[in-house]
């Protein structure tokens, strides 16, 4: 089983940056697609990005331009550098397996909340 741990967030003012970081363990998380997600008050986990093991990375289109994914598959780590911030993006970020209908979610992590202020 991987254990995910997330950390990076914090408080910023719209337009900054944050560079979130998923740290995990298992042998597992370098062969497979790992994903950033996001919750909002009151409302449902979304997509954010996603990354394959290769590098291939795409991205919601609310953050596409502005949040860039990438990974240290030797660190088993996955990185999600936010950047031009808005107040929409304020949520608790999480990272995990890339959800597909053939690949469910490992164990979430505790998540990192991004507070976006205007």
């Amino acid at each position: 089983q991987v254990q995910l741990v997330e950390s990076g967030g914090g408080l910023v003012q719209a337009g900054g940056s944050l560079r979130l970081s998923c740290a995990a363990s298992g042998s597992m998380f370098s062969v497979n697609a790992i994903g950033w997600y996001r919750q909002a008050p009151g409302k449902q986990r979304e997509y954010v990005a996603h990354i394959y093991s290769g590098g291939n990375r795409n991205y919601a289109d609310s953050v596409k331009g502005r949040f860039t994914i990438s990974r240290d598959n030797a660190k088993n780590m996955v990185y999600l550098q936010m950047n031009s911030l808005k107040p929409e993006d304020t949520a608790v970020y999480y990272c995990n397996r890339y959800l597909t209908p053939s690949y469910g979610a490992w164990a979430w992590g505790q998540g990192t909340q991004v507070t976006v202020s205007s």
